[in-house]
This record gives structure tokens, C-alpha cells and sequence, in this order.
């Protein structure tokens, strides 16, 4: 990673390793999970890296460097001069795979904090690099999409909102693409396609031009979860509880498309949308 939090502030590391003349650590910690980090310099560049008593990180390195591995030879059978490891940005970010001086990839198995996200991404368009980001076990999606997921979703207009997935031992890209939400509930839908982790599926890939399904939902099982949510008095129930109150209206006066129309990734439920 190449950033940390020291005294609760985000510190980079190209800029620490200037500053620091000696072998003495600072309390660094990672922005995500808090735990201890140390700075590594090397002819590169810097960059800073769990401790191994503070995490156990061993299966995510593991399926880290195989994917990379995996990903720069296909790259390569592909007519890319893919490398790995490549410090860009005077030093400031290092990039897993780097395909062409335009194209980079990310491949994100460990856990990755928003401030950091961000700040390797606008390193990346400030260089004038296009960054695919693809994520491992830890951040596969499922029936519900984690806060921690909403950064690595991008969008077109042919895939929609999509997801990119690796699976180092089976050799395979994993797609999941059309991505949208229940109106309601937070339920996601997609479609998924796989891809072999060769020059011939990422040409498969590149050229994908897939049907887009239209997701069907019960409108009465969405009144219900909202039902559910007032009466426990979630977060959420009681968010809408106070905009019902607000609005001085009550759940009959809620027109029905609210129920019924899928939402985008990020999206609020549709009956916070529709009241705020």
C-alpha cells in the first residue's frame, strides 16, 4: 500500500521515505484495519507493508502473486509487453501489472480503505493511465454488495454497471455485469460470465457483447422488507419513519414504482429517493 495513517492523519509513503533519514519506524497503521504497518524503501520506491504479527495475509499473497502472475502472461500472448511491479508517479505508486504505458491492472485481494483507493486512482489519471481493477476471494460479490465493493464497480454501455473477479486456480475472469439492486431491499442482481485467464479469453473479453436481462421483482415482498424495517426500527426503517413524518404522509401514499423499479449501484432504496 502506498499510504498509512499516522496521528490519525494520511501520510504517503514516497513522501515519508524522503523525510526519514534513519532506520527508525514510526506508528504507522493501515486506514482499514488499523493494524500496524512498517515503511519499505527500496531502489524503486517506497511503500508500506503489514506486519506479520499484526495479520495473516499469507492466502491473500499467495492468490495475489499468482494472479498477477497469471494475468501478465496472458497479457503478454495477447502482444502486450505486460510487467509486473512497476513504480510510476515519481516513485508514489507501483503498479501490480503494467500492460502498455497506457493501460495499468490492479489486482486487489487484501483489504483496501476508500482514502487509499482514491488516492491510487487519482495518481493514475494524473499520469494519464487507465486502471482496471480486479478483485480476489476476499472482495467476490454476492447477493448484497459491502460498502467495501462499491469502489471497484465500474460502468458502459454495454456491460452496465460490472464487476471483475479472478480466480487464480481455476485460471479464470469472472465478469459479473448488469448490476443493479432491488428497489428496496438491498438484494443485487447480475448476469455473470467466465473467462479463461489466456490471450483467447481476454480477447473474448474485450469483445463481449451480451443480452441484457430485465430483472423482474415482487413489489409485495419489497412493502414487506420496508414493513419489516419500520416495525424493528433498523437504520434504515427509521430514516424513512422521520422522511414519512416529515413529509406527513404515510406508506399508502407511496406511488408504486418505487416497488418496482430496479435501482443502480450506489443508489439510495427508491423510497428514501422518492421522499428526499
Amino acid at each position: 500500500m502506498y499510504a498509512a495513517l499516522l496521528n490519525k492523519q494520511l501520510v504517503l509513503a514516497a513522501t515519508e521515505a524522503a523525510q526519514i533519514k534513519s532506520k527508525t519506524q514510526k506508528n504507522y497503521s493501515c486506514p482499514r484495519c488499523h493494524h500496524r504497518v512498517q515503511l519499505i524503501k527500496t531502489a524503486q520506491g517506497a511503500y508500506f507493508k503489514h506486519l506479520t504479527r499484526s495479520t495473516n495475509m499469507m492466502g491473500e499473497k499467495a492468490e495475489h502473486a499468482l494472479s498477477k502472475a497469471l494475468l501478465k502472461e496472458a497479457l503478454r500472448e495477447a502482444g502486450f509487453n505486460a510487467q509486473l511491479e512497476i513504480p510510476l508517479a515519481q516513485g508514489q505508486l507501483r503498479a501490480d501489472v503494467l500492460a502498455s504505458p497506457q493501460l495499468a491492472f490492479e489486482v486487489q485481494c487484501a483489504p483496501l480503505s476508500l482514502a487509499e483507493f482514491n488516492h491510487r486512482h487519482q495518481l493514475y489519471f494524473e499520469i494519464g493511465v487507465v486502471d482496471v481493477w480486479v478483485v480476489g476471494q476476499r472482495h467476490y460479490l454476492q447477493r448484497q454488495i459491502k460498502k467495501s465493493q462499491l469502489i471497484f464497480f465500474r460502468k458502459n454501455q454495454l456491460w452496465r454497471d460490472y464487476y471483475l473477479e479472478v480466480n487464480p486456480k481455476r485460471k479464470k475472469l469472472i465478469l459479473k455485469y448488469n448490476v443493479l439492486l432491488e428497489p428496496v431491499t438491498s438484494r443485487v442482481h447480475y448476469q455473470m460470465m467466465t473467462f479463461a485467464l489466456n490471450a483467447q479469453g481476454l480477447q473474448r473479453l474485450w469483445h463481449f457483447r451480451p443480452q441484457l436481462k430485465t430483472y423482474q421483482v415482487n413489489s409485495a415482498e419489497q412493502r414487506q422488507y420496508l414493513m419489516r424495517q419500520l416495525m424493528q426500527k433498523t437504520k434504515i426503517g427509521q430514516s424513512i419513519a422521520t422522511a414519512l413524518y416529515v413529509k406527513k404522509m404515510t406508506l399508502d401514499d407511496l406511488p408504486e414504482k418505487v416497488f418496482t423499479e430496479m435501482r443502480y449501484v450506489g443508489q439510495l432504496n427508491n423510497v428514501l429517493a422518492y421522499l428526499n
